[in-house]
């Protein structure tokens, strides 16, 4: 089986938010599964030196116009948050725990807590937030608050943050295609075209 194609993402990541709605459906058909990883940005811009993007003059402004266009653009819900950036670590540890358990689930909750920050423009940075957020999918919230504070799990996420870092990953979305690292929400036409090829 060729191995999945890794989605690396930060969940207050505006740029990852519209890939989530199209990664799946990139590969769909290729033979390859998604493996969504959330990682914290926060550490990568520690190492690289990058800001938010709407705090950089002139290009905040571009981004800011620019998610809206891609909201039109894709017929998706856009709401620019009145909290941004946030800390995700919430967020990306509740990921992990559900994975473990049940991928599937994980990735809805992916998608839901996505929906809520970006579509909806609703905090989500709280494990109260998250917990609410979850708690449709049928996520208990005693357990989940429990897991959230467990050190192990805690450990996961920065265990993954930093294997993001050891493979290359410095911005958000951020792809690994057979090994090639491919960055950017508007790249995916290349990982379908890489997989199709068999890379050039």
């Amino acid at each position: 089986m060729p191995e999945p194609v890794k989605f690396y993402f930060d969940f207050s990541s505006p740029y990852s938010y519209f890939a989530s709605f199209k990664i799946d459906e990139t590969c769909e058909g290729l033979g390859r599964e998604v493996s969504w990883r959330p990682f914290l940005l926060g550490a990568l811009f520690k190492i690289t030196g990058a800001q938010p993007l709407n705090t950089v003059p002139m290009k905040g402004e571009y981004c800011e116009n620019d998610w809206q266009r891609l909201g039109r653009y894709m017929n998706v819900p856009w709401t620019m948050p009145e909290a941004f950036p946030i800390a995700t670590q919430a967020t990306a540890r509740t990921f992990y725990w559900l994975h473990d358990q049940d991928p599937a689930l994980a990735k809805k909750f992916a998608k839901e807590a996505f929906m809520t920050y970006f579509g909806r423009g609703q905090d989500i940075s709280s494990v109260d937030a998250v917990a609410e957020l979850a708690a449709p999918l049928g996520v208990d919230h005693a357990a989940l608050q429990a897991a959230l504070s467990d050190d192990k799990i805690k450990q996961r996420l920065k265990d993954e943050t930093q294997s993001a870092i050891d493979v290359g990953v410095f911005g958000a979305p951020y792809f690994i295609v057979d090994g090639e690292g491919i960055w950017g929400s508007d790249r995916m036409w290349m990982i379908r075209r890489w997989i199709e090829r068999g890379g050039w």
